[in-house]
Formats: C-alpha cells, sequence, structure tokens
C-alpha cells in the first residue's frame, strides 16, 4: 500500500494551528487531486483543503472539532485505492455538492527578520514527508511539525535526541519546550537569528519570558451561579482573547486624542458623488482616513514600524488593516500597498474586503502582513475608544462618531470668534511607547488633522 501524508496546513504568517470543522469525505471514499477533502478553521480564516493526490482515504487521524499544531498528520491517502480499514469515519461525513473547486493555499511571504520564540512561524503548505523529518544516525527519522523544528532550530537542539510522545512517535510541541527546560542541551540559547549584522542578541531571560509571561495565556475561572448559562469560548473569540492579552503585556500602550472637522470632507462627498457613482466607488469617511494615514505614514517610519527584540523594524510598505465586525467576532483585512491607490480606488478596495469579510471569502494573505490598522466605533455611535495595538505593529487609529457639533470659530473677514455647526470626530491614536514617543504621536495627529481638514481635491 503506497499511502499519502494529508498535513494540516500552513494557512499563512503566524498562525501554527488549526481545526478540523467537517470532514467532507470519509474513510473508504476515493478522491480527486485538488478535490476538497475535510475544512478547516484558524484564527485567521477558515478553508477547505484538497486532497494532494488522486486515491482511496485510508486513515483518519484527526476527529472533527480537535485542533492540532500545523503539519500534523490528519488523514492519509492511498493512491493505490486500497483502504486499509483500521480507522474510522467520522459520524455522519456526508459528501458535499461543489460547484467550484477549493482554492489553493497562497504562497507564504517571508517571514519578519525578527520575531519571539511564540509568534510567528512561516513554513511552506508544499512540505513533504522528508523536509518534515530530522534524519539521525541509524536512519530513522522522528516525525515532527514546522513549529517543533523551528523552537529546535532557534535553541539548538537536535530533534533525534528528543523522545516523541505524539502519534506514530512524533515530536510534539510539549516535547521539544520540556526537553529545552529539562537542560539536556546545555544552556539554552533563547536568541533568534537576525539578518542585519548589527542586530542585538537578547538576553537569556528573554526566552523564559516570552515562553511563560507572553506566551502563556490562562484566563482565571470564577463560580457558576444560578440562572448563568456556560458556553465554551468557539476559536475565534479564544483566540482573539489570547492575541489581545499578549499584545498589551508586550507593548506599553499610550493613547492621544485629536478632534477632526470633516466639513471639506463632506463638500467634496457630495460634489464627487456622482463621479464615484460612475466608476463603482463608495467613498466612506473611512476611506478618507485611510488615504490621509497612508501618505503620512512615510514621514513617520516609527509609527509604522516594530519594535522586534532588542531591534527596530521599519517597514518598507504602507499596508493598513481594517477592523471589520463579523456580528461576532473581528477580522482586519489588508489594504496593501494603500500609499499608492487613489481615494476611489481605496473606497472600492475596503468595500470589497469588508463584503468578503462577512461572507467569509478571504484568502490567508489578505489579512496579513499589516503596518497600521484602524478601526472604527464611531460608526456604532461611540465617541471615541482607546484600541489596542495588533501584535507585531506599533499603533492603531480609533476613529470615534462623525456628528455635528456647535463649535467657536473665527470669522475670515472681521476676525472675531463666532459660534457655527461643524460635522466633527474625535480620533484616538494608540501606540507603542517602546518606539513612538507622545510628541511623535501629538505631530502625527496634527498632520493628520491637516491633511483631512484641507483635503486635497485631486485625491
Amino acid at each position: 500500500m503506497a499511502r499519502i501524508e494529508v498535513p494540516m496546513p500552513q494557512m499563512g504568517e503566524s498562525i501554527t494551528e488549526g481545526t478540523v470543522s467537517k470532514w467532507l469525505k470519509s474513510v473508504g471514499q476515493s478522491v480527486q487531486r485538488d478535490e476538497p477533502i475535510l475544512e478547516i478553521s484558524t484564527d485567521k480564516v477558515d478553508a477547505e483543503i484538497p486532497a494532494p493526490t488522486d486515491g482511496t482515504i485510508v486513515s483518519i487521524e484527526v476527529e472533527e472539532g480537535e485542533t492540532v499544531e500545523v503539519g500534523t498528520i490528519v488523514a492519509y491517502i492511498d493512491i493505490e485505492g486500497v483502504p486499509s480499514g483500521k480507522s474510522s469515519a467520522p459520524s455522519e461525513a456526508a459528501e458535499p455538492v461543489l460547484e467550484t473547486p477549493a482554492p489553493t493555499p497562497p504562497p507564504v511571504e517571508i517571514p519578519d527578520p525578527l520575531v519571539p520564540p511564540a509568534s510567528q512561524t512561516v513554513e511552506s503548505t508544499a512540505e513533504s514527508v522528508d523536509e518534515g523529518s530530522v534524519p539521525t544516525e541509524d536512519g530513522v527519522r522522528p516525525r515532527s511539525t514546522p513549529v517543533v523544528r523551528r523552537i529546535a532550530e532557534e535553541h539548538g537542539v537536535d530533534i533525534a535526541l528528543v523522545t516523541g510522545t505524539g502519534h506514530a512517535e512524533r515530536v510534539t510541541k510539549q516535547d521539544i519546550l520540556s526537553y529545552i527546560e529539562m537542560g539536556k542541551e546545555g544552556e539554552v540559547d533563547p536568541t533568534v537569528a537576525v539578518t542585519s549584522a548589527q542586530s542585538t542578541p537578547a538576553h537569556s531571560e528573554v526566552a523564559d519570558l516570552w515562553k511563560t509571561f507572553y506566551g502563556q495565556v490562562q484566563n482565571p475561572e470564577f463560580p457558576v451561579r444560578e440562572g448563568d448559562r456556560v458556553e465554551p469560548m468557539d476559536k475565534i473569540r479564544r483566540l482573539t482573547a489570547e492575541h489581545m492579552v499578549v499584545a498589551k503585556r508586550v507593548a506599553p500602550h499610550v493613547h492621544s486624542f485629536i478632534e477632526v472637522d470633516f466639513t471639506a470632507i463632506d463638500r467634496i462627498r457630495k460634489d464627487s458623488k456622482e463621479q464615484w457613482q460612475e466608476q463603482g466607488a463608495r467613498v466612506s469617511y473611512t476611506a478618507f482616513v485611510v488615504w490621509a494615514v497612508s501618505r503620512l505614514l512615510p514621514e513617520f517610519p516609527q509609527i509604522n514600524g516594530t519594535v522586534a527584540g532588542n531591534n527596530i523594524i521599519y517597514r518598507g510598505r504602507v499596508n493598513i488593516g481594517i477592523a471589520v465586525d463579523l456580528e461576532p467576532g473581528l477580522i482586519v483585512p489588508v489594504i496593501r500597498d494603500a500609499d499608492t491607490l487613489s481615494l476611489a480606488g481605496i473606497g472600492m478596495k475596503i468595500t470589497d474586503l469588508a463584503g468578503r469579510a462577512r461572507s467569509r471569502q478571504l484568502s490567508p494573505d489578505e489579512i496579513q502582513a499589516s503596518t497600521f490598522s484602524i478601526t472604527n466605533p464611531g460608526v456604532l455611535g461611540t465617541l471615541v475608544g482607546l484600541p489596542i495595538i495588533p501584535k507585531g505593529t506599533a499603533a492603531i487609529l480609533g476613529t470615534g462618531a462623525i456628528e455635528k457639533r456647535v463649535v467657536v470659530i473665527e470669522d475670515d473677514v472681521s476676525g472675531t470668534d463666532a459660534m457655527a455647526i461643524r460635522k466633527r470626530g474625535v480620533f484616538a491614536l494608540g501606540y507603542d511607547h517602546r518606539l513612538v514617543d507622545g510628541a511623535d504621536a501629538a505631530r502625527f495627529l496634527a498632520g493628520l488633522k491637516g491633511v483631512l481638514e484641507a483635503f486635497p481635491e485631486d485625491a
């Protein structure tokens, strides 16, 4: 019997595990190459996983609802078409009627030059069996996932020396971490390789700090009282909670505020409405904000950067994440190279990404590589919010409700003060104080206010 492994694929940067949502095929059923055989769910995206070859499913290793690390074998396909009969099929696994083939996972981007040990992982989804193992002197290849191999490489550990407790003696993440903690390889080197020759290595305590404090999120337990309803967190809520806790632990958050007058923008929206409709564009207030932010960020590289260990990464591109409410849940699709798009182009991009986010049709690469984020609680009437900075970035902008308010203005003719009604909104910039100082934030917000209140007609 010639069996082919079906691993849990790497669906994008920073995704280290996935949940088997539903098996579309069962043991004994034949499949064709690129035919969807199961659905998986991650904290970033849901997707159908295609068969890597023609054959018959002879074994299912991971049941529906189980969460496993990237690279874990979830099934075996016999290319000779003879089922093994050793594993049972998942209950009520129905064969779906599919109108379009499942998309092939997109190519993975090059990883950041320096990331914390418990953070980003970038591996190829097309990794073969040989590439997923490490040969020993006797020719035996202990199996391991990309996550485990990355940890072993970072700490200088030979996986062949680690006893695996997983399926088929696979070396699990817990196996490698336990091995490192026991010190069988001597003093652990906690540093992560950096491409720059001027990078500064971290101290040995840093790895332990990431692993125990930053990398582990445990929610406290509370008593259940009469009349309460208890439900387990779904995957999106659980991973959102973990990411937010880590983000708050790592970055010292500071927030600065500014009020912006949208009178000029209101006039431009009114004058250009018909032109945009002819182009098929819907240009919201958010589109104006994205345009203005994207033009300012190159002047403020620290706000478009991030702290990585003892180094600073200044991003070479302007990729702006836009928070989209999924009711419930939240996802942040990314407008890449926003500084190269016109105002109408940004408006169309926002509409497209938000629509496909709500219909769960985003691809993994469309929710990655953000360098700055914008969230808009004001659309629901919130005066202003204090957003949490996403991991791997240095700042996030929260836009409050844009409403008519009575303000004091100076009369252009007489030079005297007068009362007027203007549409205004309060913006909050959350920033990582390790990299961005208050004066930097103030200059950025002042520049943003200036661009929005005197918005160019030809944007």
